[in-house]
């Protein structure tokens, strides 16, 4: 047979603990009460529990000091805090303390039984193996640290805040720290804030009734209602509107969202991770994001680190980013010479993992298929190539005048050799020189115009056909 779920219940009203003692004793779980701390701490003493619900403020100790002494001695328990409105400070301090969520009084059973159930998710899955669990690659104390951290937020309810560089991997970052969640058997929806329109961003995160505007033909659900019961990424949280950041702020709060052009709101339970390259201190100083709003999604800030902070862990990502894209495109993986592995352990990358990975792509295309040299991983960049070190070094050291040219010149004689090279490359074929060079064919068909590369063809707005 198996044995009961246990909760402890930490409240000084008489009232609370009985309505919670009901309504998880509906759930088929059993109970232990304490109207204080000290009585809290002597029942986390006598046996083990599923779940610890305290409330905030209690004479002889708050229940953030339950919440600490809990992470010290009960590690692994899951803590939710029962506040006042008016304290939601207090919670906000409980939730980075380790408190997995929180529940504002007076208590709504729709909002109790959720968290008791993802409490329970957590308890069950504290046990369970996970080998994919953390998948971010590298050894360096940086990324140890942001293992450690999703580590533990998977296990909070709490709003978290990433923070970092483009292409620092923020979205991978959210996408573990729900993955390993109570939440991961739910949706992810991750949503690029710059990129929705602004007459559609109510829409599009709330959802709409048919008719409400022209070409609304049928109901249709927002991004909210999708993750419903799941983690909805807000990234690049920093484009939205003013009017919007009111919007989300209220959804937020209230945990519901009302449809354009509906009359009632609708409960959604949804945890929100937020990102963006930009500082948002610094935009809410400016009064471009709303104060309330940022302490709202700033509960918990996880910073991911630049490459360039981390630069022993480029090899092994430079390998594992080769073998995922040979995998793709079915070829055998060739190998990162040793002077080509130091050579990327030196580069800034300011357009971090993508820079990356677009080098390892451009430079697969070019090496002979075994090795990858020096020469292959500059090719079409501004960055000089070993030989070109080798000899720039060689005219210092002889005393000789480096050549006289300024950086414009110099870095549009660079493209044109790229460029012509890719060109012979793949016979004339523009789309697969584009390809190869990592742009776009349209920005392809400019650079050759500004270099005086083009041909007559090459202008024609609508000459698309680069097959000649």
């Amino acid at each position: 047979m198996t044995q009961k779920l246990t909760c402890l219940i930490v409240d000084d009203e008489t009232d609370i603990r009985e309505l919670l003692t009901m309504t998880l004793e509906r759930m088929d779980i059993d109970t232990y009460s304490a109207s204080n701390i000290q009585e809290a701490k002597s029942l986390l003493n006598q046996r083990q529990y599923a779940l610890c619900l305290t409330d905030m403020q209690m004479p002889g100790g708050t229940g953030l000091d339950l919440v600490n002494y809990i992470s010290e001695f009960h590690p692994g328990l899951p803590v939710a805090v029962i506040t006042a409105h008016a304290s939601a400070e207090n919670a906000v301090s409980a939730l980075k303390a380790g408190a997995f969520d929180y529940l504002s009084k007076p208590i709504s059973l729709k909002q109790l039984r959720p968290v008791i159930e993802f409490a329970l998710k957590l308890t069950s899955q504290a046990s369970a193996s996970k080998g994919d669990a953390l998948e971010m690659i590298g050894d360096s104390e940086p990324m140890v640290h942001v293992r450690t951290m999703i580590a533990k937020l998977a296990r909070s309810q709490a709003p978290v805040y990433i923070s970092g560089e483009s292409g620092s991997g923020k979205e991978l970052a959210a996408k573990l720290i729900h993955k390993n969640s109570s939440r991961g058997d739910g949706a992810f929806i991750a949503v690029n804030c710059g990129a929705i329109p602004e007459n559609l961003m109510e829409s599009e995160f709330f959802g709409y009734k048919k008719g409400s505007f022209t070409g609304a033909n049928q109901d249709k659900e927002g991004m909210f209602q999708a993750a419903n019961g799941g983690t909805l990424f807000l990234d690049e949280v920093a484009d939205l509107p003013l009017a919007m950041q009111v919007k989300l702020l209220r959804a937020i709060q209230e945990k519901k969202v009302r449809m354009v052009g509906g009359t009632n709101e609708e409960a959604v339970d949804v945890r929100i991770i937020s990102a963006t390259h930009k500082n948002l201190a610094e935009m809410m100083d400016a009064g471009l994001f709303r104060q309330d709003l940022y302490y709202r999604l700033n509960v918990i800030q996880l910073k991911m680190p630049s490459l360039r902070d981390r630069p022993t862990d480029i090899p092994l990502l430079a390998n594992l980013l080769l073998a995922k894209l040979c995998t793709y495109q079915k070829i055998s993986m060739p190998e990162l010479d040793s002077d080509a592995q130091a050579y990327i352990s030196k580069m800034q990358f300011p357009g971090n993992v993508r820079e990356l990975e677009n080098m390892l792509e451009r430079a697969l295309a070019m090496s002979d298929g075994k090795m990858i040299t020096i020469e292959d991983l500059s090719y079409g960049n501004s960055h000089p190539t070993g030989s070109e070190l080798n000899s720039q070094k060689s005219s210092t050291l002889n005393g000789e005048k480096p050549l006289e040219l300024n950086l414009s010149d110099y870095l549009e004689d660079v493209e044109k050799k790229a460029i012509v090279k890719a060109l012979e490359k793949t016979n004339n074929n523009k789309t697969a020189a584009a390809k190869l060079l990592g742009v776009s064919f349209r920005t392809l068909r400019y650079r050759l115009s500004k270099l005086g590369l083009a041909k007559e063809s090459d202008l024609d707005p609508n000459f698309e056909n680069d097959e000649t």
